[in-house]
C-alpha cells in the first residue's frame, strides 16, 4: 500500500503541478521578450504576429524589490493586446500565486515574478500592440516589466489541476495510513516472548 500511495502522490504532482507549469513555460516556441517598463516609464510593445503563431501565450515578468508583490488579489498590472482596432486580449495581473520567484542575482534583493495574462487563440496576421499599465496595488518597488510571447503553445486542460490535487490528497492519506497501520503487516514483537540469552559458557547455565 505504501508503494502504491507514493505512485499516486507522484502522479498527482505531475498532473496538477508539473503539467500546467510545463505547458505554460515550455510548450511551443518563443516569439520574443520585450521590455515594457523601465526607469519609471511604461511603453507599449508592437509585435508582428503570423497566423501560424496561434495560439500565442502571453506571459509577464515583473522584477521588483520584494518577497511578495501583492496580497488580497489586488491588481498589480493591466494588459491589453489589440490589432486592427480590435481587442484580442484583456487581462489583470496580480502575481499573488508566485510562491518561488526567480532571483536576479545573489548580490541583489530584486526578484522576478511571473504571471500569465492569457492566450490569444486565433491570430490575424499583422501588428499587435501590447499595452501594460499599473493596477490598483500600491507600494510595489518595480524595477522592470517584460512581456514574453510564446507561439504554438498547447492548451492546458482545465480538469488537470483539480484531478492532480485530488490524486495528491489520496496518495498523501494513503501514505500516512500505511505508515501508521501498515508496518509490513506484522504485529510488534514482545521482547518478553523470547527466551533469555545463555549466561555461561557455550550452552549457558540455568538458574
Amino acid at each position: 500500500m505504501r508503494f502504491l500511495s507514493v505512485i499516486i502522490l507522484i502522479a498527482g504532482a505531475a498532473i496538477g503541478v508539473f503539467y500546467p507549469w510545463a505547458m505554460s513555460n515550455f510548450s511551443g516556441h518563443a516569439i520574443g521578450t520585450y521590455r515594457v517598463y523601465e526607469g519609471g516609464r511604461f511603453r507599449p510593445a508592437t509585435v508582428q504576429l503570423a497566423a501560424s503563431d496561434a495560439p500565442v501565450r502571453v506571459l509577464v515578468d515583473l522584477t521588483a524589490r520584494a518577497e511578495r508583490v501583492a496580497s488580497q488579489q489586488r491588481t498589480v498590472l493591466t494588459l491589453t493586446a489589440a490589432s486592427g482596432g480590435r481587442t484580442a486580449l484583456a487581462s489583470t495581473l496580480s502575481f499573488s500565486h508566485t510562491d518561488n520567484p526567480r532571483q536576479v542575482s545573489p548580490q541583489l534583493p530584486d526578484k522576478i515574478f511571473r504571471d500569465e495574462a492569457g492566450v490569444i487563440e486565433t491570430v490575424a496576421p499583422g501588428p499587435y500592440v501590447f499595452t501594460i499599465g499599473p493596477g490598483d496595488a500600491d507600494g510595489i518597488d518595480m524595477r522592470a516589466v517584460d512581456l514574453i510571447l510564446r507561439a504554438g503553445t498547447g492548451s492546458i486542460d482545465e480538469r488537470a489541476q483539480p484531478a492532480g490535487y485530488a490524486l495528491m490528497g489520496i496518495g498523501l492519506v494513503g501514505l500516512v495510513l500505511s505508515l501508521v497501520f501498515g508496518r509490513g503487516g506484522k504485529p510488534p514483537q514482545n521482547p518478553n516472548a523470547q527466551p533469555p540469552p545463555p549466561r555461561w559458557g557455550r550452552g549457558g547455565s540455568q538458574r
